[in-house]
């Protein structure tokens, strides 16, 4: 695929046919489903896979130690008193099996088109930071709900496909705009459904981070440039920062216990 008007082209291209654009490397490293313990996580879903195994992980060590989420959630006291961690964790606890049942169904789904449209760097970058976007936006504005879950990047990648709907000013983009929007529309209005105490805030907030990140971002070029390689090593930073998040969780678990 074109890095620049995204048209079908081969793999023996130089210059695309239909916008004359230089073609180089590829912008995303595409793996072959044997470099993926055999084929068994389909190469077109390992992003996503590990994201979700890193909610199912997470959900599990919850359930062997209830105690674990109330040190990972967001809690807004905490994270104004210096718990800044939280808008990390948050997002990658869960309520219940429904709770991360639904939201895994649609990472799944959804994680898999972010990642084709605009590559696994800027499909981590946006998932992180919608994340804890989201929750920074929920802890100023309710204050006193904690609240933990994936929905928040959930609603980055929504924000992600509708920012793509709006910089392409064709039909296809406008039926993509429109499909997302309505998905934001459903999550919003589910979300206001009082049996469920769902963060909404939160929502808001993953959503504007993700379409703000999205549109700024823009599709993948040529994997050689300056900006791409920019990306990278954003994606490697959000990486970083998710992972020392956890590891100041975990020892201010450690500390309480003991």
């Amino acid at each position: 695929m074109c890095p620049h008007c995204r048209a079908f082209i081969t793999d023996k291209d130089r210059v695309c046919p239909y916008c004359n654009e230089k073609v180089g490397p590829r912008a995303i490293d595409v793996r072959s489903p044997s470099d993926v313990l055999g084929g068994l996580i389909p190469h077109e879903r390992f992003t996503t896979v590990i994201f979700l195994l890193v909610n199912f992980g997470m959900f599990a060590a919850s359930m062997i130690q209830p105690t674990l989420i109330a040190f990972g959630d967001k809690e807004s006291s905490r994270i104004f008193a210096g718990e800044w961690w939280r808008l990390v964790t948050a997002g990658f606890f869960h309520g219940g099996l429904l709770h991360i049942g639904m939201n895994c169904w649609v990472l799944y789904d959804l994680g898999t088109q972010v990642e084709e449209v605009y590559g696994t760097r800027r499909y981590v970058v946006f998932y992180l930071l919608s994340n804890a976007g989201g929750f920074l936006f929920s802890a100023y504005w309710s204050r006193m709900t904690p609240s933990v879950g994936a929905s928040a990047a959930l609603m980055g990648l929504i924000g992600a496909m509708i920012a793509l709907g709006v910089r392409s000013k064709t039909s296809m983009g406008a039926a993509i705009r429109g499909q997302y929007i309505r998905w934001a529309i459903y999550v919003l209005l589910f979300g206001l459904l009082p049996m469920f105490r769902i963060d909404n805030a939160a929502h808001i907030g993953g959503l504007a981070t993700g379409f703000v990140l999205a549109y700024l971002a823009g599709t993948p070029r040529i994997s050689s440039s300056p900006g791409e390689q920019g990306w990278r090593w954003a994606a490697w930073a959000s990486v970083a920062v998710t992972v020392y998040c956890f590891v100041k969780m975990y020892l201010s678990f450690s500390q309480q216990t003991i």
